[in-house]
């Protein structure tokens, strides 16, 4: 099932159903999210000034990392299309150094934006690109002959009768089906045809690396035209490359970029989520001295993004009246109310997320689609191992994780990688040996995964570092 779907057929409920099969628990975030998204759409079913009026209730998610946060934000965005963005709030601290402008991130939403309407119009006109392609890969395995040379043009000469066009052309027409018959084949997949082909030069991004030139609406991409960056070169390439180069060509050419700019500027605009991870290392009010000067800066600075401005973009201007902000962070040390007043006055709804539990991470491991197990089971098959894990090693895995999790840092479900990293780490090394020989079953049980993982364990200080 296709993860996009029409924005009028998500209520709430279909919503936090979506979310259920990629992330456990965390049902009070879920919720959140849910209403937010479907009061977009609302709104655009609003009619007249009101519309206008009405603003996205932005988010703040608190929890330790690891419970789900970004992948929260993300599948909402994946499940209507929508253009996504995260950034880290921290690095917006260090601008003047080798930060960026709080600015950067609505650009690389309308980046963002342009890519995944470009993609749409792309896939709209595959059909007929692969049609042009083919064409013009035909012409170059069978050229057209150069018009004849006859008496016709010779002084003194009468004009000779040439023959119909069709009939002098019956040979060549039935030579070029016949082409196309094998290419459609794939027989001719050896074969190399010389294409002519674009070039970047590299260098000119280099040159002016750390400029604002996109504030004014500046194509960097066009840059590289004034400097030869967009040169020609002819190469002997594969028929099966040249033929998914003239398709991207076609397709290119077929592609309305005002259209997708257009379209791209106002998805962003009414459709665009920037999550804002790390919102608690910039929360702290202005002190005499220090970095809390650079912290309350930041959240000046966001202010404005936040309440509804106008950035510009070398796509043209962006407003961010309603694009969905989602802020994230652990507060562990300072709170929401550590922020100033009016920045939390523009994020009004506060989700506190719950750090997982031995049962949630048992829950982790096995259901959702893209559960963990399921991705090595996946990339061990590639190599002919078939994994199997037994319910009690997926309750080890967990265990060991949850009292890691208690005893180090609480990285909540990134210590399942670990862990299983560690479990699966000869296997992965021996598995093109072992699996060249035909399909080999691999029962994990739960001692399988204690003998792993039990010199580690035994050595409280290397398990520090190591899990």
């Amino acid at each position: 099932m296709s993860e996009r779907r029409e924005a009028k057929d998500l209520t709430p409920r279909a919503i936090v159903e979506e979310l259920d099969r990629y992330i456990v628990g965390q049902r009070d975030a879920k919720r959140a999210v849910a209403i937010a998204l479907r009061n977009r759409w609302r709104r655009q079913q609003v009619d007249g000034q009101l519309r206008d009026e009405i603003t996205p209730k932005n988010i703040i998610l608190i929890g330790p990392t690891g419970v789900g946060k970004t992948e929260i934000a993300r599948r909402l965005a994946k499940l209507v299309g929508a253009p996504f963005v995260k950034v880290e709030a921290s690095k917006f601290t260090e601008v003047g150094y080798v930060g960026r402008d709080v600015d950067s991130m609505v650009r690389d939403l309308a980046e963002v934006s342009v890519k995944l309407v470009k993609d749409e119009e792309r896939a709209a006109v595959q059909g007929r690109a692969r049609e042009s392609a083919e064409e013009r890969l035909l012409d170059l395995l069978l050229p057209p002959p150069p018009p004849s040379r006859s008496a016709a043009n010779t002084p003194g000469r009468p004009p000779a009768i040439e023959a119909p066009s069709d009939e002098r052309d019956s040979g060549q027409q039935a030579t070029r089906e016949k082409l196309r018959e094998l290419l459609r084949q794939g027989k001719l997949d050896s074969r190399e045809v010389e294409l002519e082909v674009s070039e970047q030069q590299g260098g000119t991004a280099e040159v002016f690396a750390g400029t604002n030139l996109e504030q004014l609406g500046f194509d960097m991409s066009q840059l590289g035209n004034l400097f030869g960056g967009q040169r020609k070169k002819r190469r002997k390439i594969k028929i099966p490359e040249a033929k998914e180069l003239l398709i991207q060509e076609e397709a290119q050419k077929l592609i309305d970029m005002d259209k997708v700019q257009r379209e791209a500027v106002n998805r962003a605009e009414q459709a665009g989520i920037i999550f804002v991870d790390e919102l608690d290392k910039i929360a702290g009010r202005e002190r005499a001295s220090g970095p809390d000067v650079s912290r309350e800066g930041v959240q000046r600075d966001l202010l404005p993004i936040v309440e509804g401005s106008t950035v510009t973009t070398k796509y043209g201007p962006v407003k961010t009246d309603h694009i969905l902000f989602i802020a994230a962070g652990a507060f562990h040390v300072s709170k929401p109310s550590d922020l100033i007043p009016e920045l939390q006055g523009r994020f009004p709804i506060r989700v506190e997320l719950q750090p997982l539990t031995q049962a949630d991470l048992v829950r982790i491991l096995g259901e959702p689609e893209n559960s963990l197990c399921r991705q090595y089971e996946a990339l061990l098959q590639t190599e002919g191992v078939k994994l199997r894990f037994a319910e009690d090693s997926i309750a080890e895995i967990a265990r060991i994780a949850s009292d890691a999790n208690r005893m180090l840092e609480d990285i909540g479900a990134r210590r399942l990688s670990t862990i299983l990293e560690r479990v699966l780490d000869e296997l992965s090394f021996e598995a093109p040996e072992v699996g060249r020989h035909g399909d080999w079953v691999v029962e994990i049980t739960a001692e399988y995964v204690r003998q792993r993982v039990e010199s580690v364990l035994s050595n409280p200080d290397l398990s520090k570092y190591i899990l």
